[in-house]
């Protein structure tokens, strides 16, 4: 019975780090310090005929120097091996992961030479698959294990023989994203005319538009050169910091653009009311939670003990955002059904109701789809197309850009006051059916 509760602790631990991984990889330094968990996963990657992992270890100490180490050390695993793996430790085939014949094991910490804290080997991974480096420790809180890991993993590239140290389902995500700030510089570049050629009836919200589009470009941009130079030689050199602080700024300004138009700020009203302020004071601080719990999972891997607990927070407080943000626009809708029956001007708002209820409807799917089915299709999809997820996301993202952008633009006339009698009588007598049917 310890046996199987052990390995369903293993499981879970394992699963949990699959479910959350991001199949990047680069060249990493990581520091274990009495640590006894049984499992340790690293980085995951999806590797291809002439896969390389490199590993080099150092400053090993364990607390019983005496114990088996043939239980201790580091191996290669699948997602579908370690299933199987799981069902031999609950039958007792198998009494460590290490043993077992569905594993990769890459080194033991058996093969130390004698009184030896270090060591460093190159393994050659031939069969395409998506492996995860684990480091496995068989005796649990009996045995602590301090090291200092650096690790590599990478592809060969054909005949130049090229090292590519993004793994084999995204190396091509350097030039996506580099396409998509393209985009959308084009996209900020068009709107500046949009708003030069109809400048008499611009708003502060329509130049908040573009500072969105602007940060957007070029968060996607520093994305690139960050993704370029890990492809290329395992670091970002500096180029993750420029991203932090773009995504950091397009975050923030996107949640608050959602809420400032959803209020109607600038184009319907030129204050925010209290309530209003309370979702932007919300929205603003868990944003900064949110990039804060990012950069941590980023830079601290899923080795350290606290990766899942940043993961989680992240996943919490983006949840909480993405609810708050509809509140604004639910308000806008009540209280344009409230005037409509009571300033004489049904027509009016109609034409802004059903433009708050589409916007509505747009903003559910898009966080619906960025943050649900963008998930299912990377959890799906083969390792050797999980660029597809990230080109879904990304183009629903441009869609959700253009659909705002088409909706709140400036208009050279006030469509609303060209409405006549006919128009005024039927909106009214739509206005009517709706009450009767909530009725």
């Amino acid at each position: 019975m310890a046996l199987s509760l052990s390995a369903r602790s293993v499981f879970l631990s394992f699963l949990l780090f699959l479910s959350l991984s991001l199949s990047f990889a680069e060249i990493r330094d990581t520091q274990i310090r009495s640590d006894v968990r049984p499992i340790i996963p690293f980085d995951e990657f999806g590797f291809t005929h002439t896969g390389r992992l490199e590993l080099n270890v150092s400053g090993i100490v364990i607390s019983d120097p005496n114990a088996d180490l043939s239980k201790v050390g580091f191996f290669l695993c699948t997602r579908d091996a370690w299933m199987h793996v799981l069902q031999q430790l609950e039958d007792g085939e198998v009494t460590c992961a290490l043993l077992s014949d569905l594993v990769k094991p890459v080194f033991t910490f058996s093969d130390l030479k004698k009184n030896g804290d270090s060591f460093s080997t190159v393994f050659f991974e031939t069969d395409a698959d998506q492996f995860t480096l684990v480091f496995a420790n068989c005796f649990g809180n009996q045995l602590k294990v301090s090291m200092d890991v650096r690790s590599a993993m990478y592809n060969l590239d054909g005949k130049s023989q090229r090292r590519d140290y993004l793994s084999a389902g995204k190396t091509i995500l350097p030039r996506v994203y580099f396409l998509l700030s393209l985009g959308y510089f084009f996209l900020a570049g068009l709107w500046i005319s949009v708003l030069y050629k109809k400048r008499l009836t611009v708003f502060r919200i329509h130049f908040f538009m573009l500072a969105v589009l602007i940060l957007k470009a070029l968060n996607l941009l520093c994305e690139a050169e960050d993704k370029s130079y890990i492809k290329r030689t395992g670091s970002a050199h500096g180029w993750d910091v420029l991203f932090y602080i773009f995504s950091f700024l397009k975050g923030i300004t996107l949640f608050t653009l959602i809420v400032l138009i959803g209020t109607g700020w600038s184009f319907l009203k030129p204050y925010l009311q209290d309530k209003e302020k309370k979702v932007l004071m919300i929205v603003i601080p868990l944003q900064v939670v949110a990039n804060i719990a990012q950069v941590a999972i980023d830079e601290s891997g899923p080795f350290a003990q606290d990766w899942v607990t940043w993961k989680q927070i992240f996943l919490l407080v983006d949840v909480v955002c993405c609810c708050a943000v509809l509140f604004p626009i639910v308000w806008s809708i009540k209280n344009l059904r409230e005037a409509a029956r009571t300033d004489g001007k049904a027509a009016v708002n109609l034409m802004k109701l059903t433009l708050f209820r589409q916007y509505y409807i747009v903003v559910i799917c898009y966080i619906y789809f960025t943050r649900v089915v963008v998930y299912a299709l990377e959890t799906i999809t083969s390792y050797r197309y999980l660029w597809t997820s990230v080109v879904a996301g990304e183009l629903a993202t441009l869609a959700f850009y253009v659909f705002t952008g088409l909706k709140f633009k400036p208009e050279a006339h006030n469509p609303y006051f060209v409405i006549d009698d006919e128009e005024e009588e039927a909106a009214a007598e739509q206005l009517k059916l709706e009450d009767e049917f909530e009725l």
